[in-house]
């Protein structure tokens, strides 16, 4: 077969990654269409297609995989718009999921509300039964309470069911009894068991993701069935892969299964194109922003390994499963900006998506956005924005400003769009600041990698913010989390509770768990279609200090514990320990709590080439003509900048700062006091104009 497809599909665009046989990569850029995101998705290939010259049907009979990540997941928690679900739990522990953990997200806000229970009181129904802390059973499942939920059940129109009882990590056989009688007494429910879908200790961490779990899983499983219905009606006959928020993809049969593992799909593929950009330079500390049509996500990577976090919540509901620790605001181009209040410039987090779409979109949208402000301040061209398919009007945008900002304030139109340029920039600083400087790392250590349509028009300004001395911005910047899907092994992560003090570690019991963990890896992997010389299994093991609440996982360096590799587990926890918090007690004593093995399904890369001849190719020192010139708004006024195709810049061109370099579907803005310069593959390094970029990338290795 001849093509590999990514696919990202967010709140404005959908984007698209398309390999062919020879390597070559196109991009693609779509509407959004949240009301049919299958025929979204289907009208995105037909344009493909026809670039292709091929029809939608002679284009999927020659692909050979999609890997597809999406919002379809996030939006129905985000939105409250999952299934009616029912949570079966221990008797006497009913309120755990609503009662969370007593804690306020603002703690100075004595009148913050918690978030709307997401399976309500009424919903909740308590079984007795009994698994007491060491996994033996003290009370069997009292089939009189089991029968009286049953029946409740039937009568209260729920499509999905989330089963968590307590201990059940240690011991399945309660969870799997109640699970059989569901899906024998009501096989059209959806049915998830905490001991599938988190299988670790903290029962208000395990209860809450498996109600996620549960709530959104029959609205991606439709989704997905629909879509893959319409792929084979059209002639797809290839392999469909669900990218997962873990950095990896799954089959779309897991993911009917385990909607929870593609919360946040879609920019978990940033940082895995983030670092394969940065190894073309030798570096691995990045930062990636990728900022779209609805939202901005920052991604951190330290010493090349994406940051993975247990701890993340969406909407206030905690979801525990190892995701990459993507940080998001919503600041996109389609952001929209009003005054509060307090009568101050306020931009998001509301978006006005891709429909009715920003107001220089025509499409009905009122409101000023972002969008709008980069074209009034001479950012955007309105005759090339999105490579012409879309003519912007320019005056219009300049009279949403004029009426709802620029006159309640009293200023200048152009100062009320530039001062929502900054606004939001500020933003934006702040997220970066949020995964780097309040996590122990300094930004100015790290390449900046600028991604989404609307990302490296913004850039160049957050860059001089955090006087970050170099950033990327890839010839596919506006795709690149769909890219980044094209470049993800499959992955599945696997986790049993084994709490015990290391000095009483036994390593049999110990490597009983990784064995049943590692076949349980191989044998989904293998399920996918992996075989078995490209699965790569790695161990690690939660640790921490008796007496602490959090813990430290700690990689194992053989494929099973040894009495001596216990020994080096404990060091290399001590050590970690000072990286992560400042400080080490090697004389404390040390308990393990969760062991985790990570089995990955190794695929074919997409490879990044440098570009044909007459696109990003042949040598700077032929300099390429401006398009022509245009005015923006820079350092308080306008100045007439000159502005460059992209593609037809050599390699090794550089442009002085200010200028203005355009694709079909992203603009970079490089700001006064700047430089751009164009490299082998197409990609576009912007640094201090007083500094060289062999200067800018030495100074990078030496702050890692």
């Amino acid at each position: 077969m001849a093509f590999k497809i990514g696919i990202d599909v967010g709140g404005t665009f959908i984007d698209l990654a398309v390999v062919d046989q020879t390597g070559k990569t196109r991009l693609y850029k779509t509407l959004s269409d949240p009301t049919d995101l299958a025929g979204a998705v289907l009208a995105g290939l037909e344009v493909v297609g026809r670039n292709e010259q091929l029809t939608l049907s002679q284009l999927l009979k020659q692909t050979e995989i999609v890997i597809h990540g999406s919002t379809v997941a996030t939006n129905a928690l985000l939105t409250k718009t999952g299934a009616k679900t029912a949570l079966i739990t221990t008797a006497g522990f009913r309120d755990v999921l609503n009662m969370r953990r007593g804690l306020r997200r603002n703690q100075y806000d004595p009148k913050q509300a918690p978030p709307d229970p997401l399976i309500p009181r009424h919903m909740i129904y308590p079984v007795e039964e009994r698994i007491d802390c060491e996994g033996s059973e003290l009370m069997p499942v009292n089939e009189e309470s089991l029968n009286g939920a049953l029946n409740r059940l039937k009568t209260a129109d729920v499509e999905s069911v989330a089963v968590a009882f307590l201990f059940s990590f240690f011991n399945v056989a309660h969870e799997e009894y109640v699970g059989g009688k569901l899906r024998k007494a009501a096989p059209q429910l959806h049915v998830s068991l905490s001991s599938d879908v988190l299988p670790e200790v903290r029962l208000y961490e395990r209860i809450s993701t498996t109600a996620v779990n549960a709530y959104v899983t029959p609205v991606l499983a439709r989704y997905l069935e629909s879509l893959q219905a319409r792929l084979r009606e059209t002639g797809f006959a290839g392999q469909l892969l669900i990218m997962q928020s873990n950095g990896g993809v799954m089959s779309s049969d897991v993911g009917k299964r385990f909607g929870v593992r593609s919360i946040l799909s879609g920019p978990a593929a940033g940082p895995v194109a983030g670092i394969r950009y940065a190894n073309l330079y030798g570096l691995s500390n990045v930062i990636t922003v990728d900022m779209g049509g609805t939202s901005f996500d920052v991604s951190l990577v330290k010493n090349g390994d994406i940051e993975i976090t247990k701890e993340m919540e969406i909407s206030g509901y905690r979801i525990a499963l190892p995701l990459v620790a993507v940080h998001t605001i919503g600041a996109g181009g389609g952001s929209i900006v009003k005054i509060d209040s307090r009568g101050l410039l306020q931009v998001g987090p509301e978006s006005a998506g891709s429909s009715p779409g920003p107001v220089c979109y025509n499409r009905g949208g009122k409101r000023p956005t972002v969008t709008d402000a980069d074209l009034v301040v001479g950012y955007l061209e309105a005759s090339k924005f999105w490579g012409g398919r879309l003519h912007l009007n320019t005056e219009a945008a300049y009279e949403a400003f004029r009426q709802q900002i620029a006159e309640p304030l009293g200023i200048d139109v152009v100062r009320a769009a530039y001062g929502a340029y900054q606004v939001v920039n500020a933003n934006m600083v702040d997220a970066i600041r949020e995964v780097s400087v309040r996590r122990g790392h300094d930004p100015r250590q790290f390449l900046l990698v600028a991604a989404g349509g609307a990302g490296p028009i913004h850039a160049s300004a957050i860059a001089r913010e955090l006087d970050i001395p170099l950033m990327l911005v890839p010839r596919d910047a506006s795709v690149m989390c769909a890219v980044g899907q094209l470049l993800s092994d499959l992955r599945h992560d696997f986790v049993r509770s084994y709490l015990t003090p290391v000095e009483r570690l036994d390593p049999t019991p110990v490597n009983n768990l990784y064995a049943e963990m590692k076949t349980k890896a191989v044998e989904t992997l293998l399920s996918e279609g992996i075989p078995r010389d490209r699965i790569v299994l790695s161990l690690s093991a939660d640790a921490r200090y008796i007496g602490q609440f959090n813990e430290v996982e700690v990689p194992l360096k053989g494929d099973q514990l040894t009495p001596e590799g216990v020994k080096e587990l404990v060091s290399d926890f001590h050590a970690r320990h000072e990286v992560l918090n400042g400080y080490s007690m090697p004389s404390a004593p040390v308990e393990i709590v969760n062991l985790r093995v990570v089995g990955k399904g190794i695929v074919d890369k997409l490879e990044i080439m440098k570009p044909e001849r007459g696109q990003n190719h042949g040598r700077g020192d032929r300099p390429v003509a401006p398009t022509g010139y245009r005015k923006a708004f820079f350092e308080g006024a306008f100045k007439e900048a000159p502005v460059y195709d992209g593609l037809r810049l050599a390699a090794g061109s550089t442009l002085i700062g200010p200028v203005i370099v355009e694709q079909e579907t992203t603009t970079v803005i490089v700001q006064p006091g700047y430089k751009l310069t164009c490299d082998d593959y197409g990609n576009y390094l912007v640094y201090r104009e007083d500094a060289s970029l062999e200067e800018s990338v030495s100074a990078l290795k030496r702050g890692a």
